[in-house]
């Protein structure tokens, strides 16, 4: 199978039918293919594979021998570094330390005295060795790998998007007042169904 694009009306893209605009609508049609298929490919493998979450969960070790210890998803001060790490996607010209540590800080609803500089350099130390963020060379800055823009950004979003709502649906709150929700009666209604077949087989006393 192949993918071949073709342009019905050149006037669209602001030119006429001539055959002198070839060269200006081959790279159009080029990036429109390029697009399609990256699409195709990314639908197909959306999800991080089993690897790839335990290489960045569980502590690995680096190529060079270096110990990576693991940046464990849910985790409250790791959540907060995927969130600090998706407000320097589009900068340039990097950030540092102190930077990302009152970000960090903020997320965490805590002092920045609370969070020590220490534990923002073990945590940079983490990034970079999980290969998230890597240090510019002669600088003290950092900058996000193409993989750690990625994966911060789908991670912060997948706990902010699906994991926290969800579970606060889903789950029972602990006071009385109960604010409905669709999720919560399905799952209750789940719950009752396996209590009258646990009763059924008189599982249950």
């Amino acid at each position: 199978m192949r993918t071949e694009g073709t342009i019905n009306n050149p006037l669209d893209f602001g030119v006429s039918k001539s055959l002198k605009n070839l060269p200006h609508l081959q790279p159009i049609v080029w990036h429109i293919n390029h697009r399609l298929l990256e699409v195709e490919r990314t639908r197909q493998n959306c999800r991080f594979s089993q690897q790839s979450m335990q290489r960045l969960i569980e502590p690995t070790v680096t190529p060079d021998g270096q110990k990576a210890p693991g940046l464990k998803f849910g985790q409250p001060r790791v959540m907060a570094l995927f969130l600090a790490l998706c407000l320097f996607l589009t900068l340039p010209a990097g950030f540092r330390n102190r930077q990302l540590r009152q970000h960090v800080a903020a997320l965490l609803g805590r002092q920045l005295e609370d969070y020590m500089p220490s534990q923002m350099t073990y945590d940079l130390r983490r990034l970079r060795l999980k290969g998230l963020i890597c240090r510019k060379p002669g600088t003290t800055r950092y900058e996000l790998t193409p993989y750690g823009r990625n994966t911060s950004l789908f991670l912060a979003r997948l706990y902010q998007r699906v994991f926290r709502p969800g579970l606060a649906a889903a789950v029972e709150p602990p006071c009385k007042v109960e604010v409905p929700h669709p999720l919560r009666d399905k799952l209750r209604e789940v719950n009752e169904q396996i209590d009258l077949m646990l009763q059924e087989t008189h599982m249950l006393n």
